[in-house]
């Protein structure tokens, strides 16, 4: 029997999900710099995965259950810890404008998910199909650049406590890469909010009680038509 290579890749994307916190939970630099290492093999591959579904002609059902399934997963493992260790461990030194990443931001994060996830299950319960839109890949983009950025800071600051690095060179990094967390996780958190709007705005003549509601006001009007 032929392995489908692009399911397979789904399925070791979602078995690698739970090393990111496993490893980032660890005050280690080391062990934290193997999470980001983790963590970019997972989000490559969901790239991977799609192209080769596409180009292979293997796109199944499975495939497209479990790949967005896979999505939201390393989002909320790599978000939650990101978040609570930039705001519980003060001793890694803050980001700027907002010392760690703010509770709201995971809310809003992973609120579109669930709130999407519930638009398309319900929609798909009623016969329709909502495609995702090129906006929301972007959004994927910018959030793989934050929360990237985020595993990162956290095991440079580890280093950093470690080893003590001092110097000019250590002082222009980390300046850099804190404003690198904090640019775009607004940048990510702009989008996500942005495609959920043009998600639901493109797609609402096409919900079920919309189109239900069209018939009814059809319905009337022929109603009254007759009647006349």
């Amino acid at each position: 029997m032929r392995v489908n290579l692009p399911n397979t890749i789904t399925v070791v994307r979602i078995a690698l999900a739970p090393l990111v916190p496993l490893l980032m939970f660890q005050e280690s630099a080391l062990l934290r710099l193997a999470a980001f290492g983790v963590f970019t093999v997972a989000a490559l591959s969901d790239l991977w995965d799609g192209y080769l579904a596409r180009s292979r002609g293997e796109t199944t059902d499975f495939g497209k259950v479990a790949d967005p399934i896979a999505d939201k997963l390393l989002l909320a493992v790599v978000l939650v810890p990101v978040w609570w260790i930039t705001t519980r461990h003060a001793g890694l030194g803050g980001l700027p404008l907002f010392g760690g990443v703010p509770l709201w931001v995971v809310v809003v994060l992973l609120g579109r998910e669930v709130l999407i996830t519930g638009v398309r299950v319900f929609a798909a319960r009623r016969g329709v199909v909502l495609a995702a839109a090129q906006v929301g890949k972007h959004k994927a983009f910018t959030q793989s650049l934050f929360l990237g950025g985020g595993i990162m800071w956290v095991a440079y600051r580890t280093a950093v406590l470690e080893e003590g690095w001092t110097g000019g060179f250590w002082a222009f990094w980390d300046r850099f890469h804190a404003w690198w967390v904090v640019t775009f996780l607004v940048v990510s958190v702009l989008l996500t909010v942005y495609s959920m709007i043009v998600y639901l705005l493109s797609f609402r003549s096409e919900w079920p009680f919309a189109d239900e509601a069209g018939a009814g006001r059809e319905e009337d009007r022929t109603a009254e038509e007759t009647v006349s």
